[in-house]
């Protein structure tokens, strides 16, 4: 990370711990509440935890960083020597965590862009990536912007859900959509568009959804040079399996990730998820 642009996103964009160190990036926390205690995703619960919990039918909501989190980490940015920061963040349409990183940026002690990028997972950590590549390289704050938007813009994100009933109840999904997914008893394929998740496909079992997300992965890559990301939720065979098809056919392919999805995410999806984020480089 350039010693004068700082790059600061939220925990939803599960980056590798070892990228983030690498890069200097900063992410601060969202929460899970789980029956009456909040938990910081990341640190205080696993994502087997949360797993466990929706199994167990347990009540369970999410919740946004408060301004003052924001405030917190502007400000140790700027006593590390940062003259600017760059705040990139989960979809505006999913979390309020956009609007308190706005709050938190009118009292920061040095000049602070937040971005809603409209992503989400590896979809929103690929742009920090490219926001920190180019701090790095000697970047300003508008430059690095401009390659997190421009990574965005290229960006396909699709997934398998067990289930519509956790995004019903999250309010992240209409609730007739999910009504008809379940009396037709179809696996659902959905994608991330326009910063909201929307229905692609109804496929009739589990394998061939999955199949047809390879498909939809490969297809997205195409012959250029791609970043991918392979997400699951208590599903980590069906994981490494997809990501072994996709190191077989995507002739070129940079990075792939394999990772389970934080708390906050599989609160919203359930257990067996399966996601691929394609980001053309």
């Amino acid at each position: 990370m350039s010693r004068h642009v700082a790059i600061i996103t939220d925990s939803t964009a599960y980056l590798p711990r070892q990228a983030m160190r690498r890069h200097g990036i900063t992410a601060v926390p969202l929460t899970v509440v789980l029956g009456d205690e909040a938990l910081e995703e990341g640190t205080e619960i696993s994502a087997r935890s949360l797993a466990l919990a929706l199994q167990k039918r347990r009540p369970v909501t999410t919740s946004r960083p408060g301004p003052e989190e924001f405030v917190r980490a502007y400000r140790e940015a700027a006593e590390a020597g940062a003259t600017g920061i760059v705040s990139l963040h989960l979809s505006a349409e999913f979390s309020g965590t956009y609007d308190a990183a706005v709050l938190a940026a009118a009292t920061a002690p040095v000049p602070v862009r937040v971005v809603d990028t409209g992503m989400v997972a590896m979809a929103l950590g690929f742009c920090a990536l490219a926001a920190a590549e180019t701090a790095e390289a000697g970047g300003s704050v508008d430059e690095a912007v401009a390659a997190a938007e421009k990574r965005a813009a290229g960006m396909s994100a699709f997934f398998y859900v067990d289930t519509l009933d956790y995004l019903r109840r999250g309010g992240r999904i209409g609730a007739a959509q999910a009504l008809l997914g379940s009396a037709l008893a179809v696996k659902p394929l959905l994608q991330l568009d326009g910063g909201r998740i929307e229905p692609l496909e109804k496929v009739r079992t589990a394998s061939k959804a999955i199949a047809r997300l390879e498909e939809l992965a490969v297809d997205r890559a195409g012959a250029g040079s791609v970043d991918i990301a392979v997400h699951h939720l208590a599903a980590p065979e069906r994981a490494e399996r997809l990501a072994g098809h996709l190191r077989e056919r995507v002739p070129a392919l940079g990075e792939l990730h394999v990772s389970e999805v934080g708390a906050v995410i599989g609160a919203h999806t359930g257990p067996g998820l399966l996601a691929v984020v394609v980001s053309p480089r």
